[in-house]
């Protein structure tokens, strides 16, 4: 993947975890405390915290995405490469799936520590060492109390969702590009 397309792509992943930082805090908050309403929990966070408290982890959270996102899609042309080389052919679609299903899960696994710093971070108490958004602090403190375990706490969890996503994502994708390249192709 040519470098303009990884600094493409970390820049949109910045854009968007605006967007996806602030729904996922509730979202967290929200699944560890079950007595309160998703507009509850949002209220208290901005009464509480301020409009800071919906970006509690935005940091941590680009740092998870973007070498989530360097690892993923160079695997998964890697794998295609591969694959089509292996057959003498350009890979369907499902096999784009498949491709997109392997690239996602390995890319799942090797940031999961990244992915549990950003779960501290966003779920600390107001005011703690945690919630300040440090991730190296955060990492450390994960791996002084729960050791490699925590690091990688909900590791398959995490690679089953993400394997699945990417395979329909990325399948979908070369689906859709294949068909738009061969309407493209048909047009005058």
């Amino acid at each position: 993947m040519p470098v303009k397309h990884m600094l493409a792509a970390s820049a949109g992943e910045a854009v968007a975890c605006l967007i996806r930082v602030p729904s996922e805090v509730v979202k967290q908050r929200a699944q560890v405390s079950a007595s309160s309403t998703t507009f509850q929990i949002f209220s208290n966070i901005l009464y509480e915290e301020g409009i800071q408290g919906l970006y509690r982890g935005y940091k941590s959270t680009v740092l998870r995405e973007i070498p989530f996102s360097l690892v993923q899609f160079p695997l998964w042309e890697s794998l295609k490469a591969l694959w089509s080389w292996r057959q003498n052919h350009v890979v369907d679609s499902w096999q784009s799936a498949v491709c997109g299903a392997f690239a996602g899960g390995f890319a799942a696994a090797v940031t999961t520590p990244l992915d549990v710093a950003k779960t501290r971070i966003m779920l600390a108490k107001a005011g703690s060492s945690t919630a300040s958004g440090n991730v190296l602090s955060a990492l450390h403190g994960v791996w002084r109390s729960q050791g490699l375990a925590g690091l990688f706490a909900g590791v398959f969890p995490r690679m089953a969702a993400i394997s699945l996503g990417g395979f329909i994502f990325l399948g979908a994708y070369d689906q859709t590009r294949s068909l738009l390249l061969e309407v493209g192709r048909k047009s005058p």
